[in-house]
Order: C-alpha cells, then sequence, then structure tokens
C-alpha cells in the first residue's frame, strides 16, 4: 500500500510541474529549460522557512510562491526581449546560475549537503505524518491547481497566450501586446511550480541541490512533449506516462546492476519515437518546429 502511495504523491507532483510547464511551452510557444530551477527555488524556500524560521506549512507555501515570482523576473526579461533559440539558451543559462548558487551557497543553502529534518504539513492542528494522509492533501492540491488551469483555459487570456504563441505580429496588430502576455504565463508557471517543490521537500523530508539540475528541467520538458502540447489531457498523460513507466520496468528481470540506466534507456527511446512518429504528443495541439 505504502508503494502505491508513493507513486500517487510522485504523479501529483509531476502532474503539477507538467501543468506549469505546458502553460510556458504549449499555451505560449515559450520553450523554457529552467523549470527545474523554480521547482528548486520553491522547495528551499519552503525547507528554510519551515526549519528555521518555525513557520507553518501554509506560510511556508504562500512564502515560496511570493519568493518564485520574484524569482521569475530574469526570465520575464527574457521572454519580453528573445526569441526561440536565444529564449532557450538565456532560460539555460539561469538554470545552471540558480543551481550552482543552491549548491554553493552554503551558509544558507547547506551546499551539496542539503537541508535535513523538514517537517511534514500540518494544518488546523491537523499533521499529514502519514503517506496516505500526505497523499490526500496534495492530492486536494493538485485538483485546485488543476481546476485552476481549466478554468483558465476557457478565458480569453488563453486565447491571448496562444495568439502569442503563433503570431505575436497579428496580437500586436489586434492592440495586444505579446510582452504582457509572456510575462503572464512566466510569472503563473513560477508559481506553480513552486507549489510542486514545497511538497517535494515536505514528502521526503530532506531536499538537495542534485534534485534540481538541468536534467530534470529536460524531463519536465519531456513530459509534456510526450503526453502533448497546449492541452490539459497532455499534461495528465506525460506525468502518468513518466511516473509509471520505470515503475512497471521494475517488474521485468533486469539485473539490478543496469536496471536503472536501462529503465532511462527505455524512456529515451520512447521519447525519441514520439518526437518522431507523433510529435505533436499523446493529445497534443501544437509542435515546435
Amino acid at each position: 500500500m505504502n508503494y502505491l502511495l508513493h507513486i500517487l504523491i510522485m504523479c501529483e507532483t509531476y502532474l503539477i510541474l507538467a501543468l506549469a510547464m505546458n502553460l510556458l511551452a504549449g499555451y505560449s510557444g515559450l520553450l523554457s529549460l529552467t523549470q527545474a530551477a523554480f521547482y528548486g527555488l520553491g522547495a528551499y524556500v519552503a525547507a528554510l522557512l519551515l526549519t528555521q524560521a518555525g513557520a507553518s506549512f501554509p506560510i511556508a507555501l504562500l512564502g515560496a510562491i511570493a519568493f518564485n515570482l520574484i524569482a521569475c523576473l530574469p526570465v520575464v526579461w527574457f521572454a519580453v526581449r528573445l526569441r526561440d533559440l536565444f529564449f532557450v539558451l538565456a532560460t539555460l543559462a539561469w538554470q545552471i546560475i540558480v543551481f550552482a548558487i543552491l549548491y554553493n551557497w552554503t551558509s544558507f543553502t547547506n551546499g551539496p549537503f542539503g537541508i535535513i529534518g523538514i517537517p511534514k504539513p500540518e494544518l488546523f492542528g491537523v499533521s499529514f505524518n502519514s503517506l496516505s494522509s500526505f497523499a490526500l492533501l496534495e492530492g486536494i492540491t493538485t485538483v485546485l491547481v488543476l481546476v485552476f488551469f481549466i478554468g483558465l483555459h476557457r478565458t480569453p487570456l488563453s486565447r491571448c497566450f496562444q495568439g502569442v504563441r503563433d503570431d505575436p505580429l497579428a496580437m500586436m496588430s489586434f492592440g495586444k501586446n505579446p510582452a504582457y502576455f509572456k510575462t503572464i504565463a512566466v510569472v503563473i508557471s513560477s508559481g506553480v511550480s513552486a507549489i510542486a517543490g514545497v511538497f517535494f521537500a515536505a514528502y521526503f523530508s530532506f531536499i538537495d541541490p542534485t534534485s534540481f539540475t538541468l536534467d530534470e528541467s529536460i524531463l519536465i520538458l519531456s513530459i509534456v512533449l510526450i503526453g502533448g502540447l497546449g492541452t490539459i489531457k497532455g499534461s495528465i498523460a506525460g506525468a502518468l506516462f513518466y511516473v509509471l513507466l520505470p515503475e512497471l520496468l521494475r517488474f521485468v528481470d533486469i539485473p539490478d546492476a543496469v536496471a536503472a540506466n536501462l529503465r532511462m534507456m527505455i524512456y529515451a527511446t520512447v521519447l525519441i519515437l514520439v518526437v518522431m512518429y507523433r510529435p505533436h504528443g499523446f493529445f497534443g495541439k501544437f509542435r515546435f518546429e
């Protein structure tokens, strides 16, 4: 039972990340490699507030979101002034900078040794120490995030995101400023990513910089590419695929010495096949040319 609850919690975490990434890449056309940085900053801010400041879980969650709204300003600057490959390279640089700060600022983040003893969430005097209660709390949060994005998808704002993605010059001719909508997309995405980071930190009670590397950003992007850009269903399918495929492969008789690497090779092979033969992903409505 604990094993299944662990899988459920990981599905919830990566679904939140996929929804945040899809807003940037799928709806707004901003191919970003900095999602793990926002994910990590949310985790670290919450961890420091919980362990050093003695803050409650809701305060830590709100603090992480607020911090990310400030930390995303460089990416907003990139999004407004750069396009296509240049934006990708700029977000790559920001991802590297954030990782370097987390890894080397030892007096604040404890560097490569990470932060330990992060407490489990507590709300209104109720502790969510057990796996089942934690999965329920994160599940409720994930549903709220999902409802938020479904509602956003049905608003004129979503159509403006897609207009900026497809033809920014046409949007300008209608009196819409693409920079404004890119800014909103980056701000929302970074804030939602912080939520995933907070739950990640609380679940494992330990974080270190190696959980928030460039590799993680690429994996989050691959989740969205496989599931499909520009759709809620794509985010759900991609997150489930990413979490469940390695778990299903555990039941295949693979030598322990090569199991982890072989699982990643299989995942990479599936990603290549999807990109080659179904470039829109499982449920996508948009593809990068």
